[in-house]
């Protein structure tokens, strides 16, 4: 048997969402005054970044960061040491507060900080991470050091004489700033945080002088994290022992916060309560509407599994007095009581209830045996827990799943789906004949046997060969139980499941199907779960978010890289009772980004409504009394209660496109409704053939470097460059601008944000660096030799020699490539004789398509109707400038397109690429012939506002194209119509 070396993740560096969190926290205490502490502990202590002494500022880069970032118009710096980050489940949140200790470590000497989670789960996630290889290597290649956990555990079954502080207490608050190679984290949870240890004097002092652990904590002036900070609302009991502690500052990140009650005016002057976030400081806003639109997660499907004779059947908790409890049952129009005691069944209401019990019960709630708390008023319905429903449910996952999978892991780089099942009858899948286990095991060989006899990919046989080897090892569980059993197969599971991600990803592994109690609810994902089947409820006030949270994360390959390059999406499977699921979600998702959405047609206009059109268009009204009259009674698209009247929400639509940015109804849909589409008007396809198929011709870009020493020569004056900008083992790109202020040319000089580090730490030999940067730059290793000798004075590289140097190198010579091409050296493009066929626009035999993915050609939509020459029927768009160019009829113009996302990319130099949006084609003046005419539509007003990198771009696309397509760039305040009879003259 072969030995299989374990692959570990690649993180990413300079993924903009993260870094621009990192950067925002950071600039939060730009120009404070740092105080060093002084005295006998000195060593032991955080230096003092002090909003007191300089408040002015302090509020100044809050209020800064929170214009910059376009945080929500109401927020207002407050003035207290809390920090708030949200950002959405799935876009790397432990990865962004791990980068910031680092940051802020390097920039303003804190070495000591605590992180506080609310569960222990959560708390075993977060320890993974920051344990993990992959990570300490990761940042040790940035930062030049690593992190030093402490984590607070139970003393729990401790049989000391003597009582001594928790180690993990002592060592982090002993620790002291020598300590050079490394930060100082303390993990701790909720519950440990308010346990009596935390406040109970200890035997053993620290320092002479603390013998209780929170105040020895209290001591150290340490940055408080907070993970899930919706569990830490300021009036709990944790909030106290949070404030003991003695943060310097407290730094929020998450997903959800907690919220408060105010009073507000609504829109017609009447006070009402509502609930708002509580947020503190928010300084970052990476909006669940974001992550799904920027396709920073997975988008979701739920698949719905409809059941006609539970309709209309539930069984409902009318009362407990904490002895007993009764419930009725409502079947139809039929009703019936009953009255059960602890641990007596709820099969005595319904049969489909068979092995549920009361657990226990007292005067507010009920918790039964599968772990679903019911209070007074709370319905389940019989049929969602029957044998027939979630064996379909299984079965269906089941197919979806080898669908998946065949996809998946016949391309390259491979991805191994996963698919979750939340269940509540452990027995049922942990015995070997429980219907659950038997129902997944029938299912997995009966529709692997159908894909074998038809499979003819080598890898992929081979997979589903080993699937039948052994059925069980295709499956495994973790619940909360497992831990206290003693059964070795068991153990192995909970250990992949849980701690070993790589192992579970690993192509060897036949595990796919994972089975949970809701256990796994929090704390825990795996990026490549593309399908959650919850076959139990989890009660109807569960976050639809926080559901399918464990599976938005985006995949990772066989190489264990982030794949990021297309839509991906969640498979959620339900039952009939929620048949609602996707609404929930959808409106849960907006409302919590505060975003109004294009697709829900509101009843009245809001006051969110009114709020971004003041907001994002000032000039038009002076204030909410101005845009009321002139909607009530110039335009009359609302009535006196603000409802809309007909074709009003068009209007505002039409009028006012900015405040809309609601999630994609591409990106959250049920299975029945199919991916929105857009028609296309084929009787015009034989028009745009010949253009259409010249564009998607592939084509390698070939460099004119006439030999090796002319390589030598590019290479030697990159170096050359990239020594010239080091600065403090930072490699910086400056802008220096010269701008007219006050009627006198002054430069600014910035820094750009794509600067990269490269850290004296050496983790490889010189041979194998030289051979990882030849394969990842495609260069000759004796040629990097070279190089790298003759400048070896200035710039020794056997410093350097670690996998960060390679990919900053990587980057900085891509980019040079990209700048030095057409000028420094030629460039050609060799078209590749192959079939077009299919495209974006047409099936394998070159017809075209009658519809399309609405989502390729816009994100936006309106009923405006779009010129006669255009080849689709509807107005898609995603940006105005777009839709003033599809609405513009032109005489001149036989036939234009938008052309599709990511259907035709013009390779650039340094390994970019670029891709045109409209492709026209035009009539001549004697109309003999044609001319063919490729836009790229750019929102700034001229060249001089475009990045050196997209003019680069842009002489690329000018090349490629040639002289049988123009090429032309249209700017915000370029009419098309003006382009195209230039071009004509």
């Amino acid at each position: 048997m072969g030995v299989t070396m374990k692959r570990e993740f690649v993180f990413e560096r300079n993924l903009p969402h993260q870094t621009k969190a990192v950067e925002s926290i950071i600039k939060v205490f730009e120009n404070l005054p740092i105080k060093v502490p002084s005295g006998a502990f000195s060593n032991f202590v955080n230096p003092t970044l002090d909003n007191k002494e300089d408040s002015e500022t302090y509020n100044r880069n809050i209020s800064e960061l929170q214009k910059e970032n376009n945080v929500a118009f109401d927020m207002k710096p407050t003035f207290n040491n809390i920090i708030d980050v949200m950002m959405e489940t799935g876009t790397g949140k432990t990865y962004t507060y791990t980068k910031a200790m680092f940051e802020l470590n390097k920039h303003y000497g804190i070495f000591k900080f605590i992180i506080l989670v609310p569960t222990l789960s959560i708390k075993a996630g977060t320890k993974n991470f920051l344990k993990s290889d992959s990570a300490r290597e990761h940042f040790k290649e940035q930062y030049g050091k690593t992190i030093t956990l402490h984590i607070v555990e139970s003393q729990t079954g401790r049989n000391n004489k003597k009582n001594y502080m928790p180690t993990s207490i002592s060592e982090f608050v002993r620790v002291d700033k020598n300590d050079k190679d490394s930060i100082q984290v303390l993990l701790i949870n909720a519950g440990m945080l308010n346990s009596d240890t935390m406040k109970k004097n200890f035997d053993r002092t620290l320092f002479d002088k603390y013998t209780k652990p929170i105040d020895a904590l209290a001591a150290t002036n340490s940055f408080v994290i907070i993970d899930e900070p919706h569990r830490f609302a300021q009036e709990n009991k944790t909030w106290e022992n949070i404030e003991a502690l003695k943060p310097q500052y407290i730094i929020r990140f998450g997903a959800t916060f907690p919220e408060k009650e105010i009073k507000i005016k609504n829109s017609l002057g009447k006070k009402e309560k509502i609930k708002v976030k509580d947020y503190q400081n928010l300084i970052y806003t990476l909006t669940a509407v974001d992550a799904f639109n920027q396709n920073l997660v997975k988008g979701v499907i739920a698949y719905i599994e409809e059941f006609e004779e539970g309709k209309n059947v539930f069984v409902r908790l009318v009362n407990t007095d904490g002895k007993e409890a009764t419930f009725e049952l409502v079947d139809k129009s039929k009703k019936t009581k009953f009255k059960l005691r602890r641990k007596e069944e709820l099969k005595n209401i319904h049969s489909n209830l068979t092995g549920l019990f009361i657990e226990k019960l007292n005067k507010t709630e009920v918790l039964l045996s599968n772990g679903l708390s019911l209070k007074k008023g709370d319905k389940i319905n019989p049929y969602s827990y029957a044998e027939t429903l979630q064996e379909r449910m299984i079965k269906r996952a089941v197919e979806n799943h080898l669908k998946i999978e065949k996809e998946l892991l016949t391309q390259n780089p491979r991805i191994k789906p996963l698919t979750l099942f939340f269940i509540d009858n452990i027995e049922e899948y942990r015995n070997k004949d429980g219907y659950l286990r038997k129902a997944l095991e029938q299912s997995i060989k009966a529709v692997a046997e159908e894909y074998l006899k038809a499979e003819t990919d080598p890898f992929y046989r081979q997979y589903l060969e080993r699937t039948f080897k052994n059925i069980e090892l295709t499956h495994g569980g973790y619940f909360s139980r497992d831990n206290v059993e003693n059964d070795e197969k068991i153990e192995k599971e909970i250990n992949e499941i849980l701690h070993d991600k790589q192992a579970l990803l690993d192509l060897e592994n036949p595990r796919r199907f994972i089975f949970s109690k809701w256990t796994l609810r929090e704390g825990w994902d795996n990026p490549n779960v593309f399908q959650i089947v919850k076959l139990r409820s989890s009660g109807s006030e569960i976050s639809k978010l926080q559901e399918v949270g464990r599976g938005l994360r985006l995949p990772l390959n066989e190489y264990m890289s982030r794949v990021k390059d297309r839509q991906f999406y969640l498979n959620y499977y339900v039952d009939f009772t929620e048949s609602d699921f996707v609404d929930r979600l959808i409106n849960e998702i907006n409302e919590k980004s505060r975003a109004i959405s294009r697709e829900v047609v509101p009843e009245k206009l809001t006051d969110n409504i009114v709020k971004r059109i003041l907001e994002f268009y000032p000039t038009t009204y002076e204030n909410e009394e101005k845009l009321f009259e002139d909607f009530i009674m110039n335009k009359k698209i609302i009535d006196f209660s603000h409802k809309f009247k007909k074709g009003g929400f068009e209007y505002i639509k039409r009028n006012f496109p900015v405040i809309f940015d609601g999630v994609d109804s591409n990106k959250v849909r049920s299975a029945k409704k199919e991916k929105k589409k857009i028609k296309v008007r084929t009787g015009k396809y034989n028009e745009l053939k010949e253009l259409w198929e010249e564009l998607n011709q592939k084509a390698i870009l070939e460099y004119k470097i006439e030999n090796e020493d002319e390589f030598k020569k590019l290479f030697t004056e990159f170096i050359k460059e990239m020594i010239s900008k080091i600065t403090s083992n930072i490699i910086r790109d400056r802008k220096v601008e010269v701008k007219i202020e006050e009627g006198e040319a002054v430069s600014k000089e910035e820094y750009l944000t794509d600067s990269v580090e490269i850290i004296p730490v050496v983790t490889m030999t010189y041979n194998k660096f030289l051979k990882e940067l030849a394969k990842a730059i495609k260069a000759n290793p004796n040629t990097l030799h070279e190089v790298f000798k003759a400048l070896k004075s200035n710039f020794d590289v056997n410093n350097f020699l670690n996998m960060t140097t390679i990919r900053s190198i990587k980057q900085g010579f891509d980019n040079f490539m990209l700048y030095k091409s057409i000028d420094k050296f030629g460039i050609a493009y060799q078209k590749i004789s192959h079939t077009v066929h299919p495209t974006k626009l047409t099936n394998e035999k070159g017809n075209p398509l009658n519809k399309i993915d609405a989502s390729d050609i816009g994100i936006f939509h309106s009923e405006e109707t779009v010129a006669e020459s255009y080849y689709f029927e509807d107005l898609f768009y995603d940006s105005e400038l777009e839709k003033e160019n599809i609405i513009t009829e032109i005489d001149e113009v036989i036939v234009f397109t938008k052309i599709p996302k990511n259907s035709i990319k013009i390779p650039v130099a340094g390994g970019g690429s670029y891709s045109p949006d409209f492709a026209y084609v035009l009539k001549t003046k004697n109309g003999e012939k044609r001319l063919y005419f490729v836009v790229e539509t750019k929102n700034v007003d001229s060249k001089d506002e475009l990045r050196k990198e997209e003019l680069q771009k842009i002489k690329h696309a000018e090349v490629f194209f040639g002289d049988k397509i123009r090429f032309e760039t249209q700017f915000s305040n370029n009419k098309i119509l003006d382009l195209i009879k230039e071009i004509k003259r």
